[in-house]
C-alpha cells in the first residue's frame, strides 16, 4: 500500500466514516444519548485497558523471569496502546476497533500472526533470526516449534562461574 493512500485513508477516510456514523446514530437515538455513549465507551475502554495492561505486563515479567523473550506480550502492549487511542477518539468506528483489540484471544492471535509474518520476511530477505543459529537442523518444524527447540538448546549451554585475578 503506497504511503499516500495510507495517510489519505487514515486522515480523511476514518473521520468521514466517524462523522457519518455519529450523524446516523444521533438521528436514531438523539444527540445527547449519542454524546453520552461516546463518553461512556471512552471511560469503559480506559478502565478495561488498565486492567488488561497490568495483566500483560505481569505475563511479560513472568516470561522474562523464565528467560524467555516476551515478544507476544510486547506486541499485545502496543495493541493495547493503539486500542486506548481508538477508544479515546470520539466515534463508533474507532471504538469498535478499540474494543476488538481488548479481546485477549484475538489480540494474542494477531500478535502471533505479526511475529510469524515478520520472521518469514526476515528469513526471506536474508536477515539472521534466532533459528539461523542452529540452521538446517529442523526445517520441517513450524516457527514456534523451532523457537522451542532453540530455547532448549540454549538452556543446555553450560555456564562455568569463576573469579578473575590480575597478577602482575
Amino acid at each position: 500500500m503506497p504511503p499516500l493512500f495510507f495517510f489519505l485513508l487514515l486522515f480523511i477516510g476514518i473521520p468521514l466514516v466517524e462523522i457519518y456514523l455519529l450523524i446516523e446514530v444521533g438521528g436514531i437515538i438523539g444527540a445527547f444519548p449519542t454524546v453520552l455513549m461516546v463518553v461512556f465507551t471512552a471511560v469503559l475502554g480506559v478502565t478495561l485497558i488498565r486492567i488488561q495492561g497490568f495483566s500483560t505486563l505481569q505475563k511479560a515479567q513472568m516470561n522474562m523471569n523464565q528467560g524467555q523473550l516476551p515478544a507476544i506480550e510486547m506486541l499485545e502492549g502496543v495493541m493495547l496502546f493503539f486500542a486506548a487511542i481508538c477508544l479515546l477518539m470520539p466515534g463508533f468506528f474507532t471504538d469498535t476497533i478499540g474494543f476488538l483489540l481488548l479481546i485477549p484471544p484475538l489480540r494474542r492471535w494477531l500478535a502471533k500472526q505479526i511475529i510469524a509474518s515478520s520472521l518469514l520476511r526476515a528469513q526471506v530477505s536474508g536477515f539472521r533470526t534466532q533459528g539461523d543459529y542452529f540452521e538446517g537442523e529442523y526445517e520441517d518444524l513450524t516457527p514456534e516449534q523451532q523457537h522451542e527447540r532453540n530455547q532448549a538448546k540454549i538452556r543446555q549451554v553450560r555456564i562455568i562461574e569463576g573469579k578473575v585475578q590480575d597478577k602482575d
